[in-house]
Formats: structure tokens, C-alpha cells, sequence
């Protein structure tokens, strides 16, 4: 199983007129309310600090975007950038996580906004080196659950009031000899579907040159902490020139996956370096998670 990239990829590049990002633009986070496709993504300017810029989109693919940026560090905990979004909608409240670089740590973050505009900020929630976090879409037994990664592995924990986190409960580790041996950690939102809770995952394998590729998991939806199924080989990796050569090289992350009609639309950076855009029907994720439910 296999995502399919746009041909005309990139679909954002950096924009040489807008100093904030006219290095790097990547790892964007999009929202689609039924008409139209709102994009948060990461950009960085000579300075290397990154901040949130916001486009939008009628078909998800063309992208015009705001000539400021929308979110950026305003903290000593987030003095070095605003990282990686992830949005989840909750009782019809957009809620935003990210990570927070310091020189001291990375923590993670919770923002909200009906806009993306005008911003309500919680603060950092956690702050030990975690990150990669984003909030499911759902309260578990009338807890909120948050996944994030602490390295190696990835971690989901539950809370009541968004602010004080239970401990956390691995859910997934690395594969000795196999492409996902090195870190692992959640991509966008879970998307709630019939066989249960559909996740992308971000990891890196250690090797000559490190390398950052997908996969997919399927989580119990009554309990998240239960792999059913999980992809034995990456869905999507680094094969163009422009995500194999740029800001790190042999790289595509991902931040979302969308439901699109009878698609999802995975966007993702290529080489910390510009947007890509990869899709795959519904039909065929539903097959192949249908062959054996087992987990792998």
C-alpha cells in the first residue's frame, strides 16, 4: 500500500518576498470544514525561527496565503520557535498543538482559535522533551486524550481539563531491522472510521543516512492505547529531488491527514524544505486493513 503524490508537487513553497519564509516552508497542519481547506504551516527566514503562516484552499491542492504570519514565539519556552502544528476539532472549537523550542527543552503547547486569526492561548502543558503531540477528537470515558512522543517511542495520556496529564501509556515503539528502527511518533489528527482509529505515523530509520518516512496504524477505538494493525512497510518516503535534497535532507513528515468525499489527503513536508501533497482512496486503506486486523 502505497500514497499517491501529486504530480505537480510542491504545492507551497517558500516565498522570497516574506522574509519569515523565504527559507523554509513544511510540516503544515490543515483543517477541512466541508468547503474550504485551512493550512497552518511551519516557516522559517534567515533567522531559523519558526512560525505559523496560514493559506486556504477551495480543491486542497491551490493555496493562497496571508502575507503575515498568524502565530509566533511569544514565550521564553518557545523563544527559538513555533513548531510542527496539528489541529483538532472539538465540540466545534479548533484546538491547536505544537511544539515549543527553547534552548532549555521542547515542550508542547495547546492554542485555540475559530479563525485562525485571532488566537487563545493555553500554554505548554508538557515540557520534558516531549513533542509531536495532537489531541483526538474524542473524550475516552470523559477524558480528552493527547498522543506525543518522547524519544524513541510514542505516548498517549488522558486528562479532564486539557492542563493536567495522567501518566502516559506507550503506545508504540521502533522495530529492530526494520525502516521505522529509530523514533516513531504520531502525524495528524486520528480519523474515527468503522474499524477504528485511523493514524499516520512519522518515523526515522538510523542507517548511512537518517531517514524520515510514514506509516499507518489502526487504534481500537474504544481504547487507543491498542494497536490492531500497523503498516510493514512506509506509505510514503522520500523519492523526489526536492525531498531528498534540502534544510535535512532524505525527509517527508507529516502533520495531517484530511477525509476528503471518498479520499484522505495527507500533506506533508519534503526535506524541511516545501509542501507536498499525497492521496490515497478510502476504499483502498479500508482493504488492506480488512485482510488482518491482528496486530503487526
Amino acid at each position: 500500500m502505497r500514497l499517491k503524490k501529486y504530480e505537480l508537487n510542491p504545492i507551497l513553497k517558500p516565498n522570497m518576498y516574506n522574509i519569515w519564509e523565504s527559507k523554509y516552508v513544511f510540516n503544515p497542519a490543515v483543517y477541512y470544514d466541508g468547503d474550504i481547506f485551512h493550512m497552518l504551516y511551519r516557516a522559517q527566514g534567515p533567522d531559523m525561527v519558526s512560525r505559523f503562516g496560514y493559506a486556504v484552499s477551495k480543491n486542497g491542492i491551490n493555496f493562497n496565503r496571508m502575507t503575515d504570519t498568524v502565530f509566533e514565539p511569544e514565550k521564553l519556552d518557545e523563544v527559538y520557535g513555533v513548531e510542527d502544528p496539528r489541529i483538532t476539532l472539538i465540540n466545534e472549537k479548533l484546538f491547536i498543538t505544537y511544539s515549543a523550542f527553547s534552548p532549555a527543552s521542547i515542550s508542547v503547547g495547546i492554542a485555540s482559535t475559530k479563525n485562525f486569526i485571532s488566537w487563545e492561548r493555553q500554554g505548554i502543558i508538557l515540557k520534558n522533551f516531549e513533542k509531536d503531540a495532537v489531541l483526538l477528537p474524542e473524550k475516552i470515558n470523559g477524558k480528552y486524550v493527547l498522543f506525543y512522543s518522547i524519544k524513541p517511542d510514542m505516548y498517549m495520556a488522558f486528562s479532564r481539563d486539557m492542563i493536567n496529564w495522567e501518566e502516559p501509556i506507550k503506545v508504540l515503539s521502533p522495530r529492530k531491522n526494520k525502516w521505522d528502527n529509530m523514533t516513531v511518533g504520531i502525524s495528524g489528527t486520528p480519523i474515527k472510521t468503522e474499524l477504528g482509529w485511523l493514524v499516520m505515523y512519522n518515523a526515522s530509520e538510523s542507517g548511512i543516512r537518517l531517514k524520515y518516512r510514514q506509516g499507518m496504524l489502526l487504534l481500537d477505538l474504544n481504547d487507543p492505547s491498542k494497536v490492531l494493525k500497523r503498516s510493514k512497510e512506509p506509505v510514503l518516503e522520500p523519492e523526489k529531488p526536492w525531498e531528498i535534497a534540502g534544510g535535512v535532507p532524505h525527509v517527508t513528515f507529516s502533520c495531517s491527514m484530511v477525509d476528503v468525499h471518498d479520499d484522505y489527503y495527507v500533506y506533508y513536508g519534503g526535506a524541511d524544505s516545501a509542501i507536498g501533497l499525497a492521496t490515497i482512496s478510502k476504499k483502498e486503506l479500508n482493504q488492506y486493513f480488512l485482510t488482518n486486523r491482528r496486530k503487526k
